[in-house]
């Protein structure tokens, strides 16, 4: 029988800052039953301590105290993954994918943190090398009509659409055209020839933004807004975390939004969790 699958994504900020600022109170009402996690900033025990009783599979940082990412469910998954690209793929900490079985189907998910990046430095190559390695993998994802969803804090926004002052933020990393051309990628049609907005071309890869699909032409919703001034009260906002789903996949997306907290006092991390149910079996 189909059921319901509450997924979620959210960069905590730190898992145990969350933690302590109520993250555990909207979690014990969102229903969710598989959360991705980036920059949970911890170790394995501090992560178990932050979600009793879940199913944990968490990929750590090499440097302590930095990014890492980790997925919760409260089904055990039957397999995991943390390799992306070869040795020169800065991934550590970054990539996570876990394989389900969801009444008789396979269902993948990734839980993933792109570098910020900074233009002009290798912080920026490093995001390069990443979106390339992502780029190789994805088809494999995606192979034999799979269901699979990248999610996470992919520290890019796609469009103008998903940046209040995308004016001022073009040469900045986050909206470099370049970075903006691997979405024009990652979301043309398979196969097909794709014209990024930088003005290069590569091969769409036809997977689905399910926060574009489901909201549609609007501006946002944003899920991470500055902790400088008003950003937040202004809803001044970035769209830099994704559900990105395989075909397959997003035609069975049944619901979205973005649990943006009512006030700023609210807020546990400077991100909103991105919540979809989809419906397997």
């Amino acid at each position: 029988m189909p059921r319901n699958l509450r997924i979620a994504t959210v960069n905590v900020n730190g898992i145990r800052a969350a933690v302590r600022n109520g993250m555990a109170t909207w979690l014990d009402a969102a229903g969710v039953d598989i959360l991705a996690l980036q920059e949970v900033r911890a170790e394995r025990a501090h992560l178990e301590t932050a979600l009793p009783g879940w199913e944990l599979l968490h990929d750590e940082s090499h440097t302590k105290g930095r990014s890492g990412v980790a997925v919760a469910s409260r089904i055990p998954a039957v397999a995991s993954r943390t390799e992306l690209g070869d040795a020169s793929v800065d991934s550590q900490g970054r990539w996570l994918e876990a394989d389900f079985d969801i009444e008789g189907q396979r269902l993948t998910v990734v839980s993933a943190y792109v570098h910020s990046g900074e233009d002009g430095t290798p912080k920026q190559d490093a995001k390069y090398g990443f979106l390339d390695a992502m780029s190789a993998r994805m088809p494999q994802l995606a192979a034999d009509g799979a269901l699979a969803v990248i999610m996470g804090d992919l520290n890019v926004g796609h469009r103008e659409l998903d940046i209040k002052n995308w004016r001022g933020n073009m040469k900045k990393a986050g909206f470099l055209p370049r970075e903006r051309a691997y979405f024009d990628r990652f979301l043309g049609d398979e196969g097909a020839d794709v014209l990024g907005v930088d003005g290069s071309t590569g091969t769409g890869l036809g997977w689905v933004d399910v926060g574009r699909r489901f909201a549609g032409e609007v501006d946002g919703p944003y899920t991470w807004w500055s902790n400088r001034g008003q950003a937040f009260d202004n809803d001044t906002g970035w769209r830099i975390d994704y559900h990105l789903a395989t075909r397959p996949l997003a035609d069975r997306v049944a619901d979205y939004r973005v649990a943006r907290a009512a006030a700023y006092a609210e807020r546990w991390s400077d991100h909103a969790p991105v919540v979809v149910d989809y419906t397997i079996g």
